[in-house]
């Protein structure tokens, strides 16, 4: 790798030896940490790793990044070359089309690309930009994050924690709110889109939609719940990856 990765990636635990490395790109307003819990369930698969974006918790004293292209460049330069353990990426949200646009770069890179990305609770990359909360005062960013769940409630009432986690929030609304993949932008990596049923961020037809942005196989999970399904159905979702991961070693390199 170039760079310096401890900057960038947050490494919960090895995993058992010549297994899989899953590395986990956060939501609007994320942190690696979200990923703590998933990694502990994963301990026997693979290890797991999450992407630590600039803003917050240990690197809050930097500025956020408001596009998503420019945060794939930085986060693309960090991880290429991959390293020598058969690598997929799990993105959610806002860090399904990071996680996308990073394997863009490392295949224009001529470089190993993932062999699977988990593209959780998000639209197809191609689907037009929607949404103007990053606009807004804090009071609508609150209520938006609010109806997505995923946030303590109490947090969000601290004022003190509040103003910690809002800038940067609202910086990757920004970035999500007007990214749009070029057209025709495509990944040989294979896809496995990932979806609540009643998730009004993402319905499953248009997580359906990524189909078209891969060159390798598709595959849609639809799981019961929200936009954050994949916390109160971490014991599925873990099946679903496990299967993925174990298969993808397998089959070998993408």
């Amino acid at each position: 790798m170039t760079g310096d990765p401890s900057r960038w990636i947050r490494r919960f635990q090895l995993g058992p030896g010549g297994g899989s490395r899953l590395v986990c790109f956060p939501h609007a307003g994320g942190a690696a940490s979200f990923y703590v819990p998933f990694a502990r369930a994963l301990a026997g698969v693979a290890e797991v790793g999450g992407v630590q974006y600039p803003g917050r918790q240990d690197r809050r004293a930097e500025p956020p990044v408001t596009s998503i292209g420019a945060l794939a460049d930085q986060i693309a330069a960090v991880l290429h070359p991959l390293p020598d353990r058969p690598t997929a990426f799990f993105g959610h949200s806002m860090g399904a089309v990071v996680a996308f646009e990073v394997i863009r770069r490392l295949e224009a890179r001529g470089g190993p690309v993932p062999f699977l990305l988990f593209a959780s609770g998000r639209r197809a990359p191609s689907a037009r930009p929607t949404g103007s909360v990053h606009r807004g005062d804090d009071a609508a960013l609150v209520a938006e994050i609010t109806s997505l769940g995923g946030t303590d409630p109490r947090v969000l009432a601290d004022p003190e924690l509040r103003s910690i986690i809002l800038p940067p929030t609202r910086a990757d609304y920004r970035a999500i709110e007007t990214y749009q993949a070029e057209p025709g932008a495509t990944i040989s990596t294979p896809v496995t889109a990932l979806v609540g049923d009643a998730d009004r961020a993402a319905t499953p037809v248009e997580a359906a939609g990524w189909k078209d942005h891969t060159t390798g196989a598709f595959d849609l999970r639809v799981f019961p719940g929200g936009h954050f399904y994949l916390v109160d159905r971490q014991a599925e979702v873990v099946d679903a990856v496990t299967a993925g991961l174990r298969a993808g070693v397998t089959a070998g390199p993408a």
